[in-house]
């Protein structure tokens, strides 16, 4: 019988560790070959509202499934059903909104794990709302930061931030007043914002510096302007299919130019070892990430497995003569 996963469920499971190693296994076996992964879809219903959805086999991890979201000015509402490799027999369905947000941010974290330098300690974000938390989770894992510079429009929210993010992980978040003072002089830089338009000027930019763009995966939304995507000598994204559909900070750089996706990595292959990422110190790293199926499908097997485990969850009977 399959079980279901409420996201209280989910939140007494899932923690940032767990969630940054079931994407880090799961992008080594993207370059295996051992799990595959298709590119996110989008039906539009009413006037404002989407149904999505993205798919991924993993073998490896025994389950394949799909990530089925809504959003409407309603809200968003997440469910991740997975299925056994072997039978095709439904295992879980698990509510997703939270296992989102924490594989977002590990996505990020594995990301600063293998592109930022190791001696980084000065982080830049932009951006302060509910993502941004695991966002700055995921990094302080990836590297011993000293200090972060954190910078929202709505300035009591990224106060109320910086002095909850400095009290959970103790370390200084100070509150800036605009995006460039996050930017300057940071080792690494995350963005997550819902804007439009870029948010970063490349001419903000250090040498050295690695940049994971998370906030967006809509082709006609951008964060970082084209210096700065341009200006990067090592870029790297989590699907370089579904980059070409939804990084828009990608897609209106290269201004139409399909040469320019030949020098875009895969995060996977770079963590494979099959191409290489930061080879210098100075160099100027970009993780773009839009989100795989796959990330989610691992995550939401690793939940499973340990709620069985706990014995959490609960048994719904179906498909049963």
């Amino acid at each position: 019988m399959p079980l279901i996963l409420s996201e209280s469920d989910v939140r007494s499971i899932l923690t940032m560790p767990i969630a940054m190693e079931a994407v880090e296994n799961c992008f080594r076996r993207l370059a295996d070959g051992a799990a595959t992964t298709q590119p996110r879809r989008r039906l539009r219903f009413g006037e404002k509202g989407f149904l999505h959805y993205m798919a991924a086999a993993d073998s490896a991890a025994g389950c394949l499934g799909m990530k089925l979201y809504t959003t409407s000015p309603q809200g968003a509402r997440f469910l991740v059903p997975l299925f056994r490799t072997d039978t095709g027999e439904a295992v879980a369905f698990i509510e997703g909104n939270y296992l989102g947000q924490i594989r977002t941010g590990a996505a990020t974290g594995v990301g600063t794990k293998y592109m930022a330098r190791d001696d980084a300690k000065t982080l830049g974000i932009i951006g302060t709302g509910l993502q941004a938390r695991t966002q700055l989770e995921a990094a302080l894992l990836a590297r011993k930061f000293e200090l972060v510079r954190a910078f929202g429009r709505d300035k009591d929210r990224c106060e109320q931030f910086a002095k909850e993010m400095s009290e959970k992980f103790a370390i200084t978040v100070t509150p800036v007043d605009s995006a460039k003072d996050a930017v300057s002089g940071a080792d690494v830089l995350i963005t997550m914002t819902n804007s439009m338009k870029p948010v970063v000027d490349g001419k903000w930019l250090s040498p050295g510096i690695h940049i994971n763009a998370a906030g967006s995966n809509f082709a006609q939304k951008a964060e970082l302007d084209a210096k700065s995507v341009l200006w990067s000598d090592v870029i790297a994204v989590d699907s370089i299919e579904q980059a070409k559909m939804e990084a828009g900070d990608l897609i209106q750089a290269f201004e139409g130019d399909d040469s320019r996706w030949e020098s875009v990595r895969e995060l996977s292959q770079i963590i494979a070892g099959k191409v290489e990422g930061r080879k210098d110190p100075k160099e100027i790293t970009l993780f773009k990430s839009v989100g795989i199926a796959e990330e989610d499908v691992a995550t939401a097997a690793r939940v499973y497995e340990i709620a069985r485990e706990k014995g959490l969850g609960r048994d719904v009977p179906m498909w049963q003569e």
